[in-house]
């Protein structure tokens, strides 16, 4: 219980001025060596970002988003590796696909809870939400939506910001645009997944690298 209670005062110091909306559910899984929780926490906040809609008084979505970069990924690897025991073997071979991965394209863990059922299409062709990845160097539409289903303890083991009625998505960008620049640069500092339709927008700044 101490422990919880020491990790949501970080994690409110870790958000700031953020507002975020609370949590619904049990608490999320934590490792048991505390360094090692506050250390993915940190590498947690500095690669996520959230935002909210509201259509007056009445919520029309929550959201959150992580940018898996080489840093986040090893991170999230290395808690699964400790909570399930995986030899070491079995951590690099997971490290080397997770690095494959990264260099083929830029990718988003997405997290949201829509308060009508009917606006929660975002892996859908014909989705009321145009999202996309901004970046100093212009914009870039998503190569692929994979819908992860409802949050459930596992996926919260890596991203307790998902509550009891969230869904998760993978989303994935080009690396580079048409002609072969690349979309992030080692030089930038953040880029901003952005989603909008006729109900709003929402736009989750986070740290390139």
């Amino acid at each position: 219980m101490k422990m919880q209670l020491r990790l949501g005062a970080l994690w409110m110091v870790l958000a700031g001025c953020v507002s975020t909306p609370p949590t619904l559910g049990d608490p999320a899984p934590v490792l048991k060596d505390e360094r090692q929780e506050l250390v993915y926490q940190q590498v947690l906040e500095r690669f996520t970002a959230r935002d909210e809609l509201y259509s007056g008084f009445d919520t029309v979505l929550f959201s959150a988003a992580t940018l898996q970069t080489q840093a986040f990924r090893e991170a999230r690897v290395r808690r699964e590796a400790t909570f399930k025991t995986l030899t070491q073997e079995h951590v690099q071979e997971l490290l080397t696909r997770e690095l494959a991965e990264a260099a083929r394209t830029h990718e988003f863990f997405l997290g949201v809870h829509v308060f009508n059922y009917r606006y929660e299409d975002f892996d859908r062709a014909s989705s009321i939400w145009n999202m996309v990845m901004v970046t100093p160097a212009g914009e870039v539409r998503p190569v692929s939506v994979e819908r992860m289903g409802r949050a459930d303890m596992e996926m919260r083991a890596f991203y307790p910001y998902m509550g009891t009625f969230w869904v998760g998505y993978r989303v994935r960008f080009p690396a580079t645009f048409p002609d072969g620049r690349p979309v992030i640069t080692p030089g930038m500092e953040r880029v901003v997944l952005r989603m909008a339709s006729s109900l709003g927008k929402v736009e989750m700044r986070v740290h390139a690298r």
